[in-house]
């Protein structure tokens, strides 16, 4: 999940940079730039990713029509899941990001592709916001039905998120906030896998 601020280089460099560490998707997620700013920034990101990652757009089903992303994370407080896939079509990665096993059941029935569930642990990047769900929360959630953990996530428990099932994670200051992102991203990428192992 990007936050430019957090970048010590142009974002789609730190991005691509992740990607070749083995970054999968990446969810552009920048609140505060107006509409021009972002399709500008998404275009850049979508470039610099393009056959290597997927692109996910926070938010903004209009900007991730316009980019051609592969997806979209909706809030809470978004438009349903079925309606943006309506929208992207049938092949749009559609996730919701929810913040109790609940509300990653509903999310679920709405149509959505996976959820983010957070957080897990105390964020990284940002301070926290409401408690830490711990890793219960993650394994109340319905194996079937792909979850991200996300808050505080880092190459040592990474594989418990997993082993708690978790299908992935979703990080934001433990690559943005690393002085090699590639290297970051290849550990946490490294441990992923030998816990799915």
């Amino acid at each position: 999940m990007t936050d430019r601020r957090l970048a010590a280089a142009p974002l789609e460099d730190v991005v691509a940079a992740a990607v070749a560490g083995g970054v999968d998707w990446v969810q552009l997620r920048e609140r505060d730039l107006d509409d021009a700013a972002l399709l500008a920034l998404a275009d850049r990101v979508l470039a610099a990713v393009r056959g290597r990652a997927e692109l996910h757009v926070s938010r903004r089903v209009d900007v991730a029509l316009a980019c051609g992303a592969a997806g979209v994370q909706l809030g809470s407080n978004a438009m349903p899941a079925g309606v943006a896939r309506a929208l992207l079509g049938p092949a749009a990665r559609i996730g919701v990001s929810t913040h109790a096993p609940d509300e990653v059941r509903a999310a679920k029935a709405e149509g959505a592709s996976h959820a983010q569930l957070a957080p897990i642990f105390a964020p990284l990047s940002k301070p926290a916001e409401r408690p830490a769900l711990g890793l219960d929360a993650l394994r109340r959630c319905d194996p079937a039905f792909p979850v991200l953990a996300q808050g505080g996530i880092e190459v040592h428990n990474a594989g418990d998120v997993i082993r708690a099932g978790a299908a992935g994670v979703a990080v934001t200051g433990a690559i943005l906030g690393a002085r090699d992102p590639e290297a970051a991203a290849r550990a946490l990428r490294a441990a992923l896998d030998r816990a799915a192992a």
